[in-house]
């Protein structure tokens, strides 16, 4: 079985880069917004909508192991949402059965849990999450208020998305082999000791 390495991350906790550096170290591949492109080309639909999809809960009152029992209810936009997440995580099986790789995001620790991936989580305090925001350059018409309200706003949805889709509250530790605090941390300097471990973990 490939080794695979999933990687769950609070916005600007800098688990992005972190996952494409670990990628490059362990020389596995990486897999991140690469799932939302073959999304689109499976289902026709617009990256844009795709994206836009994608890490929000659906409109559905109900968590997924019950709204499967109210799914004959006309309800297209549910539908269409629930498309989209069966195709993700066909297209991230998929993936994961191809070779060694990092999966960023998207439940995959959830998907692959038969895969027994390494489930690694990256958080942060908020101040460091603003500064990494202010480095990429993204976000600089934005007062600091209003990118404290972002990150928090983009983080409560990848909660109740997680939540939807797995039962499982996002960010608890009881769900992931690693929690790593990114905060006042420089990410290239600790990859090489994650890489490391890891390596440890499967001999």
């Amino acid at each position: 079985m490939n080794r695979i390495i999933t990687i769950g991350r609070e916005f600007g906790s800098g688990g992005r880069e972190f996952g494409r550096r670990l990628s490059e170290k362990l020389g596995f591949a990486y897999y991140d917004q690469e799932i939302i492109s073959e999304i689109s080309k499976r289902t026709s639909l617009s990256e844009q909508y795709v994206q836009a999809i994608v890490e929000h809960r659906p409109s559905f009152s109900f968590p997924i192991h019950i709204g499967q029992s109210f799914y004959a209810l006309e309800n297209p936009a549910f539908e269409q949402t629930m498309t989209i997440y069966q195709e993700q995580a066909r297209i991230i099986t998929e993936m994961a059965d191809r070779s060694d790789c990092v999966i960023v995001g998207r439940c995959a620790d959830h998907i692959l849990k038969e895969h027994r991936p390494f489930r690694i989580f990256i958080y942060a305090d908020m101040e460091s999450k603003i500064k990494r925001c202010r480095e990429k350059g993204s976000e600089e018409k934005l007062s600091n208020k209003e990118l404290r309200q972002k990150i928090s706003g983009i983080d409560k949805k990848r909660a109740k998305y997680y939540e939807f889709y797995t039962g499982h509250s996002w960010g608890d530790k009881l769900n992931f082999d690693l929690c790593i605090n990114t905060t006042q941390t420089v990410i290239k300097e600790i990859v090489p000791i994650i890489a490391n471990l890891f390596n440890q973990s499967i001999q």
